[in-house]
């Protein structure tokens, strides 16, 4: 049994180790950079005790009392092989979490097993040579288990008061390297992080711990204020509310934002509205951004509408981007409110509005399956009359691993706009592509592939073709006329950095489209959450509702609100505001793309950004973010009696 547990403890820490002294040396540069090498180092000791104490405490307790017992040697030599090949597995999958992620394994680890046909499709097309690898390797760690803890043999017991005096101590020592600290709260990540790269702190964490925290976690990440701090929920309404030149309404008790907005565009009929969410496409590939020049259709189409050159995303997972876009709802630390079960139905979105006040048919187009991220519940729960996916689509001609191609969803889009013609009832469409995916896979024949044909860089270039040749059409069409079209990114391909915030990576492309669109380019600071009221406007739509985004034609927002895994940054002008879980905001000059100065904390910036970190929890908790149930008659004298709503 003894031999079991210090081959245990022994095996676990060198597995620990070596791992992260791979990953120094692979992310050696940024290490350097932060000056992170003897702190990753003892931060890294120090979680591996907690995890190795963890898992062997029990056994080691009971040890003294049981050695001579062969049913308990072969429990714990099975406790401990689960143990070492779920920490060896883990680590085995960090390499390529990181490379999509940067950082180690977390919540999103657990959220993608969710989905176990579109993750193992991805990887088997993708990456079938690092998965052959990470299996040999694995198939190793197993064979090792079975020398390490199952080569065991009963022993004596010895004197009971040596045994006391052994429990106790194994206690002792377990005890304190669980708890990692003497001080007032037990070890937890933040205890161990010293850098401003989030990337370089999880080095000193080991991927089992990091995912299991993140699990742990998950049931107090639903509160901003448990990790931002506290504010009166006055407060927190009057500062949102001022931030977004809103006077608050009727429902000021239950819906505190709710406000009448004012469409500025007065044609007549309410106008078809289109939402393009372009998948994984960040500024970084477009030229007219600042970009790599991958994108000519999408730089063409910047010169023929509206153009906003400074658009930031509000996350990197695409819920982040439709919960933004679909209902003008803010980033928060939890998960997005597409998977929370208070929102699945009664939850406002731009289609429930539209549907109540403008009897408008809304949909959701997409070309994968639409229960992945539970988009379709959250959809059909909230407004949208419709949902069609993959299985769904007539005459596809192309299927990758995560869904059918751009060329086939915007073929789709193109035939249900012209069935729309000569109905007299108005349409939002929300159309999700997804070619721009790991692995990487498009038709052939579309475009001139450079370097590896399965590559990020030239998927951008065929979504930009599929893109392109889509409006070419569309402007052809009678559709045109009566349609305003966004088309925006939900996330940049990957999120990463040495910043608290790598701003760069949060940059995505906007732009407004349509027969009555001022070309025009636009270098004011705008967020998602500003686009589907935006919209709302342009489409001749006069809405009650509680977004907080403004109105682009009338208002100037020049601020941007994301999440970052458990980090939150408020970007007004060229400050930065960052808060940071149990520690003290910080705050910096930006200049893009990215240099940040540290800067003197403004309090009045750092109430602002705490009161938008906190208001989206709690009007979801309060189950108060909701359309306004009036008809639009009613509607009409509501406002006329309560003039405080028009805002």
């Amino acid at each position: 049994m003894r031999i079991q547990l210090i081959s245990f403890i022994f095996a676990l820490f060198t597995l620990f180790t070596f791992s992260r002294l791979l990953f120094i040396a692979w992310q050696y540069q940024r290490v350097q950079q932060a000056k992170g090498l003897w702190p990753i180092l003892k931060g890294g000791l120090r979680i591996d005790l907690n995890q190795i104490a963890t898992y062997a405490s029990v056994p080691a307790l009971l040890m003294p009392w049981l050695e001579n017992n062969t049913l308990f040697l072969a429990i714990t030599a099975v406790w401990f092989t689960f143990w070492w090949l779920l920490s060896a597995f883990m680590e085995i999958a960090t390499p390529q979490f990181i490379t999509e992620y940067d950082t180690r394994p977390n919540r999103l680890f657990v959220e993608y097993l969710k989905h176990p046909k579109e993750v193992f499709g991805m990887l088997w097309r993708g990456y079938k040579g690092m998965l052959a690898a990470g299996l040999l390797l694995f198939a190793c760690m197993a064979t090792m288990a079975n020398y390490l803890f199952f080569n065991f043999a009963p022993a004596p017991l010895g004197p009971v008061w040596l045994r006391i005096i052994e429990s106790f101590s194994y206690a002792l020592v377990s005890f304190l390297c669980i708890r990692g600290t003497l001080k007032k709260r037990p070890i937890n990540p933040s205890t161990v992080a010293f850098a401003g790269d989030g990337l370089v702190n999880s080095l000193a964490l080991n991927s089992i711990y990091s995912l299991l925290y993140a699990i742990y976690a998950m049931k107090y990440e639903m509160s901003a204020e448990a990790v931002y701090g506290k504010m009166p929920a006055e407060t927190i309404n009057r500062l949102v509310c001022e931030s977004a030149g809103i006077k608050p309404g009727m429902d000021a008790g239950t819906i505190a934002t709710l406000h009448q907005q004012i469409a500025s565009n007065h044609s007549g009929s309410p106008k078809n509205i289109v939402i393009i969410v372009e998948e994984s496409l960040g500024a970084q590939y477009v030229q007219t951004l600042g970009g790599n020049c991958l994108t000519p259709n999408l730089d063409r189409l910047y010169q023929e509408g509206w153009g906003f050159l400074q658009a930031y995303a509000t996350g990197t997972r695409s819920v982040r981007g439709l919960e933004a876009l679909s209902a003008g709802f803010p980033p928060t630390i939890t998960q997005s409110v597409f998977k929370l079960p208070n929102a699945q139905t009664g939850f406002f979105t731009i289609a429930e509005a539209l549907g109540q006040q403008y009897n408008y048919h809304s949909r959701f187009l997409y070309g994968g399956e639409a229960h992945f991220d539970n988009m379709k519940g959250f959809f059909l729960g909230n407004g949208f009359k419709e949902v069609i996916d993959g299985p769904l689509f007539k005459d596809p001609q192309f299927k990758g691993t995560w869904g059918y191609s751009d060329e086939d969803m915007f073929n789709q889009l193109d035939r249900l706009l012209q069935e729309d013609i000569g109905s007299n009832q108005p349409t939002l469409t929300l159309a999700f592509s997804v070619s721009n995916h790991s692995p990487w896979e498009y038709p052939a024949g579309r475009i001139h592939p450079q370097d590896e044909p399965a590559s990020v860089e030239n998927t951008v270039r065929y979504a930009d073709h599929a893109l392109g040749q889509f409006f070419e059409t569309a402007k052809t069409r009678d559709y045109w006329q009566d349609t305003v079209f966004l088309v925006v990114a939900d996330h940049d391909s990957r999120v990463f950095g040495a910043e608290l915030i790598p701003l760069k990576h949060f940059h995505i492309p906007a732009l407004i489209l349509g027969a009555g669109i001022t070309p025009r380019l636009d270098e004011r600071i705008i967020s998602q959450i500003d686009l589907p009221v935006t919209l709302l406007s342009l489409a001749g739509v006069s809405c009650i509702h509680p977004m907080i985004g403004q109105d682009l034609t009338k208002q100037n927002p020049n601020r941007a609100m994301m999440q970052y895994d458990n980090r939150y940054g408020y970007l007004k002008a060229d400050q930065l505001l960052v808060l940071d879980p149990h520690k003290q905001a910080t705050q910096f000059t930006y200049q893009a793309p990215d240099i940040f100065q540290p800067s003197l904390l403004d309090e009045a910036l750092e109430k602002e950004a705490l009161a938008h970190a906190i208001w989206p929890f709690s009007v979801y908790r309060d189950k108060s973010y909701k359309a306004f149930t009036a008809n639009p008659a009613k509607q009409e004298i509501d406002i006329k009696n309560h003039p405080s709503l028009v805002g």
